[in-house]
């Protein structure tokens, strides 16, 4: 029985450690090292479309300076969002989300985009040919303030180009109630003498700061990503940017290029068959770019040319991102376990949608899977009441050969065969659960829904740790009635051990999302409860073989 509580403790132990570690690898890459140039911090390459985009030469798109050109302030208001537009260039410079709060001040809106430092996170985009608007021209607008009217279901703000050569561009955001999608597309009036064939580009410009708010403990990724079909999801680090290293499909008819950080996501979302080209880009010390550039076509004189990217700027809402495009769900990002943390978030939505109540989703949820692991722990339970009632036989054993080591093991193996009992039985079925724990771990801290989500009393937002560790206590007070159920081992340092295990992960998940340790106290008290059942079986029916002996 020792053996066997001694490699499950390992082996747990080994698991949280490998859950932290791989965490703390898929989500958060080895920050960029910051690279100095003798002459300027600005990047001196663009992106410039192949010639598998236009049979066109291609040009190219202006740098973005480390201090951005400040114009009019185009203030637009939605029932979901708070946004605003640079005449500058028609970047989208700030943009809050009302139904979200911000991680420190909970009176005040989330913030994704901005363009103030220490954070700059702004989404551009522009057409590229000589004499056509980028994000350095300066547009006009027709008012500075928008607000999507009651009953209205979207609302649209034009910007104008000033003409070049008889050609005139309007770029229009169309943004819609209930939604984080903004329609951004440009409208080409060729109104010259030539044919013209442009491209757009439309990027994400971010710098590698982790958002405020994040884990202390536990880093989440921040920075680019890309879908493709062909290439599926491929994460871009700041650091392969900064190296010159990044690999991801480039070439393609379908995919979206996005902007990752913890709960919230940027990303530009082109319909599928057309050619596009994806690029990543370092702008500036510590600021990169992630964007893509697509054809507009061949605009002949008097001819107009029209061209609409929808941008997502908003939550990581799985039930709602497959609907926008394929694989967009997958910027919640569960790691090596999706093929498990998925389904369970689903369970777990489900039984939400029921209950309202992530907190009891949680402990419903719990429920569920004891159940689904019934047979699988009662096995490992009857297997360690087994042990427990040759708990005395072995202690005799142990009198017996004293420190007579291969002997004791020997009498050990015996006494297994004659009472049929196997020292590791116990072992496989809680080495099946593990993944699951994992799973759920990620599930949890992964979720925007669990983000600032109630449970009750002193719990309100299952996504931190709890804030007076009552949670945490709780758990190791199960797992030390855990211990008391089992035998205490005979090697003295094997006991010490399993009786300080309890405090040791107590205070462990001191740090952990409230959510994973309501999680690990319900299971606990569920094993409990089974696991008394059984050992008390166990002792009778070997108390029944006792009395039918005499």
């Amino acid at each position: 029985m020792d053996t066997q509580r001694l490699i499950l403790f390992v082996v747990f132990s080994f698991s949280i450690m490998m859950l932290w570690d791989s965490w703390q690898k898929e989500q958060h890459p080895i920050p960029a090292q910051t690279v100095q140039t003798a002459t300027s911090q600005v990047a001196s390459t663009t992106p410039v479309p192949t010639t598998a985009l236009s049979a066109t030469p291609p040009a190219t798109a202006p740098d973005l300076l480390p201090q951005m050109d400040q114009g009019e302030k185009l203030r637009v208001s939605t029932d979901t969002l708070n946004v605003v537009i640079d005449t500058a260039g028609g970047d989208i410079r700030h943009l809050e989300l009302l139904k979200h709060h911000d991680a420190v001040d909970k009176n005040k809106n989330f913030i994704l985009f901005a363009d103030q430092k220490p954070h700059i996170y702004v989404a551009q985009s522009g057409l590229l040919g000589n004499g056509l608007p980028s994000h350095k021209t300066r547009y006009t607008a027709q008012a500075s303030d928008y607000r999507l009217a009651d009953g209205a279901q979207d609302i649209r703000v034009t910007l104008t180009a000033p003409e070049v050569a008889g050609v005139k561009v309007d770029k229009i955001f169309t943004f819609h109630r209930d939604s984080y999608v903004i329609d951004v597309e440009y409208k080409i009036h060729n109104g010259g003498t030539a044919a013209i064939a442009p491209n757009a580009y439309y990027q994400l410009v971010r710098d590698e700061s982790t958002p405020d708010g994040d884990p202390r403990f536990v880093k989440t990724y921040t920075g680019p990503a890309v879908y493709t079909d062909k290439g599926k999801f491929q994460k871009v680090s700041f650091s392969d940017i900064e190296k010159d290293k990044a690999s991801f499909e480039k070439q393609s008819k379908d995919g979206w290029v996005a902007m990752l950080q913890h709960y919230f996501f940027s990303a530009w979302l082109p319909k599928d068959g057309v050619a596009r080209e994806f690029y990543t880009k370092k702008l500036a010390d510590k600021l990169f770019a992630a964007g893509v550039i697509l054809p507009v076509g061949t605009i002949a004189p008097g001819a107009e040319g029209v061209l609409s990217v929808p941008l997502y700027a908003g939550p990581q809402e799985q039930e709602k991102l497959s609907k926008l495009a394929p694989g967009l769900d997958l910027t919640v990002d569960y790691g090596w376990l999706t093929v498990i943390a998925a389904p369970l978030f689903w369970v777990l939505s489900m039984i939400h949608k029921g209950v309202d109540n992530w907190g009891v989703a949680i402990i419903l949820l719990t429920v569920l899977i004891k159940l689904a692991f019934y047979p699988l722990s009662a096995k490992s339970y009857r297997s360690m009441a087994h042990m427990r009632v040759l708990g005395p036989k072995l202690q005799k054993l142990k009198e017996q050969y004293g420190d007579d080591r291969q002997r004791l093991h020997q009498a050990m193996m015996d006494l297994y065969k004659t009472e049929k009992v196997n020292p590791l039985g116990g072992c496989l079925p809680v080495l099946v659960q593990i993944p699951v724990f994992i799973s759920l771990y990620w599930v949890l801290l992964a979720s925007v829904e669990m983000r600032h989500a109630p449970f009750a009393l002193w719990i309100q937002d299952l996504s931190a740790a709890d804030p007076y560790y009552v949670l945490p206590i709780i758990m190791g007070i199960t797992m030390l009635i855990q211990t008391k159920l089992n035998p205490t081992p005979p090697d003295p340092i094997q006991a010490k051990v399993m009786m300080v295990m309890p405090f040791a992960f107590s205070i462990f998940f001191f740090f952990f999302p409230a959510g994973l340790v309501l999680y690990w106290v319900v299971n606990n008290t569920l094993s409990i409860a089974q696991q008394w059942q059984i050992t008390r079986n166990a002792e009778q029916e070997q108390a029944a073989k006792g009395h039918g002996k005499r």
